[in-house]
């Protein structure tokens, strides 16, 4: 058999030589040991007889020939021995590209479903059955051994690589000790990958992307670094979190160990960020494409929009793979902290694994894309394809995005993908197939609380960003962690007493601006700005046809029952956003209705939605201790004795403290935050409820409104009686006593309260 055909023999069982092997291979070999010295000028071309002392001399040697004529080189398993207990006698070098890639099985774990083996995926391969080589065999003339080059050829079936391109070989991404404590270093101080080789870069002054190593390069010489330290690690993270809850038993946390006794997930929440996801937990946001690179984990951060319209932090997730397994187990993890309750909405990456998980873990929970993360990539999907149509299709695509009904982003796409023959694009096919996940038409009904908005994008990173600083000290990373968490927590003392301005003097206007937080009047103020433009056309008695003055036809639907206060719009504005829509105030307006029913003010965006929650959970609280009392204290006779005595002296002392307001006989008590006027009826027979805003259970009097304190820095003033009665309009009585009708025809009136 000839030397070509036995090498081609053997090709395919040749494996690549690690940056690491080529390393420890410069050091074993020592200027001594050659016969024909590796520093020779490497425009020496190898040649059949040639000596070397070791065949790690004969690689060498070869190697620095490749490497000048455009490519590198693999050491191939050597079959051939010569003799019983001799070793290896024989070495095959060949190109880089020698072989032909094989398709390869994984036998699956035990405990995976279905059993048996499974297709690994197979990765692009650079080999193309290249036969250059160098053959190297062991001689020993006079008991003297040697390594003697019995086959060379130099003939490849591929395109060398010039000089500047040798640097993305990985035999030739050689990171030089000094740049390996310099990256040691860097990781120390919390810099991320990318980071590290521009600084480096700057350091050497090497041109963008002309450093010897690559970032995988990089990634893998921290990740070996970690390997020798993770259980370490492991130990550190767990006492910080262990540490934290001795401080705070309200401190949340939850870990998983590998088989081997290292970390391999963790979690936590703190105590402040489970009160916040009581108040704001109905939409949030699940981050995971961010690491932190000191412990080389992937990150997954969960946030929300508070009252305030600030970023308010939940909790955080450490994971070392990214599969469904390991999301599963962090959702479970967070519905943990949060006492089982799941998210309404919730926003994260285009991660299959992630889609997969929620719809497993989170049943309940509206899952969305969020839309910054799609329209991050447009530019390397479609700037060149597009060329200079790139902008206009861009507007296009964000016309559609915010459309309002489903029937026209159906149409709108198909226009779209006609206009630039995008029938055939793989990025457009898969952006329509998961539109129910990322077009609004399509996500309306859902609420969000204005996550999905592209301005919120630059809040979440900027606050991600801080999260990754804390890892800059990482014997202390948790508590560094929730001292960002912490400076967020606490709105800015001026969004607490910003003023608000009144712009059109309307009483739904005053209303809202009692209750709502700055942010969320100044939603609901926009909307209520632009209501008068609108027209309003009754369509039967609750239905109401809406639309702009300069349109003719279309519009709105509004559904508006002032008997029993309820409002909806076909645009869904309110189930989106928690605010309603201009279509709506304009009804509103047009009926003559001067305030806002309760429900449609939601908790979420008032002042004392924080309170509010926390006074929940405390009656929840009270009412637990309560069932435990009863059970402990009738045990015994003395355990009974003791109780009593103990609850009969706190009652008598909370008895003693006052109460929010003053009792009144035949006094009722109104549960909401509004309190009712009476109702009164027209002479069209139309009804009208007036309400005034309070952020606390107030109660009223039969027939009278009661004076009131100022709270929250409202005045609340006494209103004076005024006669409804078209021929009377005077003050100091009301329709039933007015001496010009005699009040005959209002015995009958009803007095409603909610």
């Amino acid at each position: 058999m000839s030397e070509g055909t036995s090498l081609m023999e053997s090709s395919e069982n040749g494996t690549d030589v690690s940056q690491e092997d080529t390393g420890a291979m410069g050091e074993e070999t020592h200027e001594d040991d050659m016969i024909l010295s590796c520093q020779t000028s490497v425009n020496l071309v190898p040649f059949v007889g040639q000596r070397f002392v070791s065949q790690d001399a004969a690689y060498e040697f070869y190697c620095s020939f490749a490497k000048q004529s455009g490519f590198s080189i693999r050491r191939h398993r050597t079959r051939g021995k010569d003799g019983v207990g001799r070793g290896v006698t024989r070495r095959d070098f060949t190109c880089h590209r020698g072989g032909y890639p094989q398709t390869k099985h994984l036998e699956e774990s035990g405990g995976g479903s279905g059993g048996g083996g499974k297709m690994q995926r197979n990765r692009k391969s650079l080999r193309c059955g290249c036969q250059a080589y160098m053959r190297v065999v062991k001689r020993a003339d006079f008991d003297v051994p040697e390594w003697r080059v019995t086959g060379f050829s130099n003939i490849h079936n591929h395109e060398l690589l010039k000089s500047n391109e040798l640097s993305l070989l990985p035999a030739y991404c050689a990171i030089s000790p000094d740049d390996k404590s310099r990256i040691c270093m860097f990781a120390k101080a919390g810099m991320s990958v990318r980071q590290m080789l521009r600084l480096l870069e700057l350091e050497k002054g090497v041109k963008l992307g002309c450093l010897p190593f690559t970032e995988v390069d990089v990634r893998n010489l921290l990740q070996s670094f970690r390997n020798v330290n993770r259980d370490n690690d492991a130990v550190d993270l767990l006492g910080m979190c262990k540490r934290m809850k001795d401080e705070d038993h309200s401190f949340k946390y939850e870990f998983k160990i590998d088989g081997n006794n290292r970390l391999e997930h963790i979690a936590w929440s703190y105590p402040s960020s489970i009160q916040s996801y009581e108040a704001f937990g109905d939409a949030v946001v699940f981050d995971t494409t961010h690491r932190v690179e000191a412990y080389d984990m992937l990150l997954g951060i969960w946030l929300g929009i508070d009252n305030h319209g600030m970023i308010c932090f939940f909790s955080c997730v450490l994971l070392r793979d990214e599969n469904v397994q390991s999301f599963s187990w962090a959702l479970k993890a967070f519905r943990s902290f949060m006492n089982g309750k799941a998210p309404q909405t919730i926003l994260t990456d285009q991660n299959v694994w992630l889609k997969e998980t929620i719809a497993i873990e989170m049943p309940e929970t509206r899952h969305a894309f969020c839309i910054w993360h799609i329209v991050a990539k447009f530019s390397d999907w479609f700037s060149v394809l597009l060329g200079p149509c790139y902008d206009e299709w861009k507007a296009e695509f964000v016309r559609l995005f915010n459309l309002e009904f489903v029937e026209d982003f159906e149409e709108g796409w198909r226009e779209m993908v006609s206009k630039y023959r995008l029938h055939t694009n793989k990025h457009i096919s898969s952006l329509h197939a998961l539109r129910m996940f990322w077009a609004l038409p399509f996500l309306r009904h859902h609420f969000f609380a204005g996550l999905t908005s592209t301005c919120l994008s630059e809040s979440i990173n900027a606050f991600i960003q801080r999260f990754l600083s804390a890892q800059a000290q990482l014997d202390r990373f948790i508590e560094r962690a929730f001292d960002v968490v912490a400076s967020i927590d606490k709105p800015d003392m001026h969004r607490k007493v910003q003023k608000a301005f009144l712009k059109t003097g309307s009483p739904i206007e005053s209303h809202a601006a009692a209750i709502l937080t700055p942010y969320g009047f100044q939603k609901l103020q926009d909307e209520l700005v632009l209501a008068p433009q609108y027209a309003s056309f009754p369509l039967d008695e609750y239905c109401f046809q809406v639309r702009h003055h300069t349109e003719l036809n279309g519009g709105f639907k509004v559904i508006f029952d002032p008997c029993q206060e309820h409002i909806s719009c076909s645009c869904n504005q309110f189930d989106f956003s928690g605010f309603l829509c201009r279509h709506v105030l304009r009804v509103l307006s047009s009926s003559n209705c001067f305030h806002i029913p309760d429900q449609y003010l939601p908790i979420r965006w008032r002042v004392n939605a924080m309170s509010s929650t926390m006074h929940s959970e405390r009656i929840h609280y009270l009412q637990s201790m309560t069932s435990e009392l009863v059970a402990e204290s009738s045990e015994t006779e003395e355990r009974l004795e003791v109780a009593c005595e103990q609850i009969s002296s706190v009652l008598s002392r909370i008895k003693e403290l006052p109460r929010c307001g003053h009792e009144e006989e035949n006094v009722y008590s109104c549960p909401s935050d509004s309190l009712i006027i009476p109702e009164v009826e027209d002479a069209d027979g139309i009804v009208h409820t007036f309400t005034i805003g309070t952020h606390h259970h107030d109660s009223i009097a039969l027939g009278k409104l009661k004076e009131r304190r100022a709270r929250d820095g409202f005045e609340l003033s006494r209103k004076r009686r005024h006669c409804l009665e078209p021929c009377c309009g005077q003050f100091g009585h009301d329709a039933s006593e007015c001496p010009v009708m005699g009040g005959d025809h209002l015995n009958g009136r009803e007095l409603g309260y909610l």
